[in-house]
């Protein structure tokens, strides 16, 4: 009898430990899944990887393809923006935050919804959004309307390689802007970048996305794709680091990049 009953604990043992090793692989099989699918859908549909198929980008190359200037604003008509983040850059807001940006004036190209220029204006910087869509600037009006520091920037529907500002910026900062152009325009974006930015002035660029991906937009960058268009341009890097707070489906793709133009008189 004792022997009977040893052998059923022991077997009842050996079904329980069997029990928790598959219940424990089922977990760790949909922690698994959960992160795959996290990783996929990053946020707010920004793009994933390089290596994903992102409905939304593949919708953008075709309307960009078809017109490109006007591929942008049938974009934000569509509601096809999947490098809008739906709040401000963690890095600029971070840089801002801790007091790390020039006071004075200063520039977001392609400003889109304009959550970064919101973000950092304040009585020592005025911000001005630029964006050649005019859906664009109107939905970073509508969003921005009742912003407390409204007073402090400005959101204009222009295009950047032909719009005159009527005074130079302390400060630019580049995102999603430079990989978004057709690579053989980035001389002109260097070129324009150091017409209308003070002698000392910074520029900031969050290079993006540096992979080895073919077509665009947006287009693949490099850290030499900017260096080989800035230091004409009298432009040196102060620093070039990786974005530790690029959000998770950037991340390790992309680099923050500060620059200093030359104290040569700009010809706006």
């Amino acid at each position: 009898m004792g022997h009977t009953l040893f052998q059923i604990r022991s077997l009842q043992s050996i079904i329980t430990r069997a029990i928790s090793s598959r219940n424990l692989g089922i977990i760790a099989s949909k922690q698994v899944r959960m992160e795959k699918r996290d990783e996929s859908h990053g946020n707010n549909g920004v793009e994933a990887t390089t290596r994903s198929i992102n409905p939304r980008v593949d919708k953008l190359q075709q309307f960009v393809r078809s017109d490109s200037t006007g591929g942008w604003q049938d974009s934000w008509e569509q509601g096809v923006t999947p490098w809008d983040l739906g709040r401000p850059t963690p890095v600029i807001l971070h840089l801002h935050q801790t007091g790390a940006l020039p006071k004075g004036r200063a520039l977001v190209p392609g400003c889109g919804s304009g959550y970064d220029v919101v973000a950092i204006a304040c009585p020592e910087r005025h911000v001005v959004g630029l964006d050649i869509s005019n859906r664009a600037i109107m939905k970073a009006e509508e969003l921005s309307s009742s912003s407390p520091n409204a007073s402090y920037f400005t959101f204009l529907k222009a295009d950047f390689f032909t719009w005159s500002p009527t005074e130079l910026f302390d400060l630019i900062i580049d995102y999603t802007f430079f990989c978004a152009i057709e690579p053989d325009m980035r001389l002109a974006w260097a070129k324009r970048i150091h017409d209308i930015l003070k002698p000392g002035g910074e520029l900031i660029t969050l290079m993006f996305p540096i992979s080895d991906q073919v077509g665009g937009p947006p287009y693949k960058v490099s850290v030499s794709d900017y260096e080989e268009v800035l230091h004409p341009m009298g432009f040196k890097a102060i620093s070039i680091v990786d974005n530790e707070l690029a959000i998770r489906p950037r991340q390790g793709r992309e680099k923050l990049g500060r620059w200093k133009r030359s104290s040569a008189q700009s010809s706006l």
